[in-house]
C-alpha cells in the first residue's frame, strides 16, 4: 500500500532549510529592516520637536510656526490652554514662597546683541544673581521673541493679544507702545489672581546684586522711582513702573484692576503716568493697598543713578529714548561693574558710572 501523500510548506519546491540557513535568513531580514528604519529615525529627529511624537499644526494659536517645546512645555499643546501654560510656567519658576521674577520681551529687544542679551549677562556677572535666573520668566509678546527666548532661557511664556502686533520697535508714547504697556498691566493682574507674588523688571534694567534684601517687609505694592524723596511712604515720589515688587493678595488684585480701568479715564497716557494720577485716589485707601517707593540708592537709573556701586542692586536705562542708545549705555554699565569688581576693596570707592553716554530724552533723528 502506497504511503499517503503529504505536502507541507517546508518542502514545497525543495528540501526544508537547515536551522543554520533559517537563522541566516532571519538575521538578513533584521539587518534590512534596521537599514531602512535608521535613516527614517534620523530624519524624524531632525525635524520633529523633542518629546512630541506628532507636532500640532499650530503650537500656539497666534503663531504660524512655533519653536520646539522646551522642558516645561512638553505637553499636549493642542489641548493646553494659555491659562494652563501660565500656571505651569509660573509654578516651574516660583521660589519657595511663590514669588517669580517677570520681564516682557518683543522681537525688537530679542535680537542677538540686543537688550535681552545684556539683561541676562548682568545676572551672570552680578553678586548672587546667577541663581535668580532659575526664577525668571520671560513673557514674550510675539512669536519671534518667543522663539529667541527658547534658545537662551529656561522659563518662557507666550502671551497673545488678538489683533495687535507687538513685534517691532515701539517708540516711546506711540500707539503700539501704549498698547504694550497696558497689556503688561493686565497680564500682571492675572499673575496675582493665580496667587503668585512677583518682581517685575523691564528688560533694559541690569541686575548687579539680589534686590531681595532691600525690599520692604511691609508694603503690598513696591515700586522704583525716577526721583526718590528719601521717604518710602511719600506719595510725592515719582514712580517708575520698570521695577516693582507686588505681593499677591486681594488688595493688589483690586489695585491692578482699578489701575487698568483708569486708562479709560486718561486716554493717551501710559501706565506710569496714570499711576501718578491715581496714587492719591481715596479708593486705594479704601481697598487697603499699601504703596511704598524704593530708594534709588539700591534701584537706580539714568534719571537718578545710584551713587554707591557698593550698594546698587539694579540700574535702569530710563530717561533714554532710542534702542541703540539703550544698548550702548547698558553695555557701558556692565563695563563699569566689571571694572568695579576687579579692584581691591580699598580702591573701589574711586569707581563711578560712565553713563549716560549716548542716552538722552531727545528724540532720535
Amino acid at each position: 500500500m502506497a504511503a499517503p501523500l503529504t505536502t507541507s510548506r517546508a518542502n514545497v519546491g525543495g528540501a526544508a532549510p537547515s536551522p543554520e540557513q533559517g537563522a541566516r535568513r532571519v538575521a538578513t531580514a533584521l539587518l534590512f529592516l534596521a537599514a531602512v528604519a535608521l535613516p527614517c529615525l534620523v530624519l524624524y529627529h531632525a525635524v520633529a520637536p523633542a518629546g512630541v511624537l506628532v507636532a500640532p499644526a499650530a503650537m500656539l494659536p497666534w503663531m504660524q510656526a512655533a519653536a520646539p517645546p522646551h522642558d516645561d512645555d512638553e505637553v499636549n499643546l493642542e489641548s493646553d490652554s494659555e491659562d494652563a501654560r501660565l500656571e505651569r510656567v509660573l509654578r516651574a519658576a516660583a521660589m519657595a514662597n511663590d514669588t517669580v521674577i517677570l520681564t516682557t520681551l518683543n522681537s525688537a529687544w530679542s535680537e542677538p546683541g540686543s537688550v535681552v542679551d545684556v539683561f541676562l549677562e548682568s545676572f551672570r556677572i552680578g553678586e548672587h544673581t546667577r541663581e535668580l535666573l532659575d526664577h525668571l520668566v520671560i513673557v514674550s509678546l510675539d512669536a519671534t521673541a518667543y522663539r529667541r527666548c527658547k534658545q537662551i532661557h529656561t522659563h518662557c511664556l507666550a502671551v497673545a493679544t488678538e489683533g495687535v502686533d507687538f513685534s517691532g520697535q515701539k517708540n516711546f508714547m506711540s500707539d503700539g507702545y501704549l498698547r504694550m504697556m497696558w497689556r503688561r498691566i493686565d497680564f500682571l493682574r492675572l499673575v496675582l489672581e493665580k496667587g503668585f507674588s512677583f518682581i517685575f523688571t523691564d528688560t533694559d534694567i541690569v541686575w548687579f546684586r539680589s534686590p531681595l534684601l532691600h525690599l520692604y517687609a511691609e508694603g503690598d505694592f513696591q515700586i522704583a522711582c525716577d526721583h526718590f524723596t528719601g521717604d518710602p511712604d511719600d506719595l510725592g515720589n515719582m514712580p517708575n513702573g520698570g521695577f516693582t515688587y507686588v505681593r499677591a493678595n486681594s488688595e493688589t488684585v483690586e489695585f491692578y484692576k482699578y489701575w487698568y480701568a483708569a486708562r479709560e479715564r486718561h486716554p493717551g497716557r501710559h501706565d506710569q503716568d496714570v499711576l501718578n494720577m491715581i496714587k492719591r485716589d481715596p479708593y486705594l485707601a479704601e481697598i487697603g493697598v499699601r504703596i511704598r517707593f524704593l530708594s534709588t540708592e539700591f534701584f537706580g537709573g539714568l534719571c537718578e543713578p545710584s551713587r554707591n556701586l557698593s550698594a546698587v542692586c539694579t540700574m535702569h536705562a530710563n530717561c533714554c529714548v532710542g534702542l541703540r542708545r539703550k544698548i550702548n549705555d547698558l553695555n557701558v554699565m556692565l563695563h563699569d561693574w566689571r571694572r568695579f569688581m576687579s579692584l581691591q576693596d580699598k580702591d573701589k570707592h574711586s569707581v563711578s558710572w560712565s553713563v549716560p553716554q549716548n542716552c538722552s530724552l531727545n528724540k532720535v533723528e
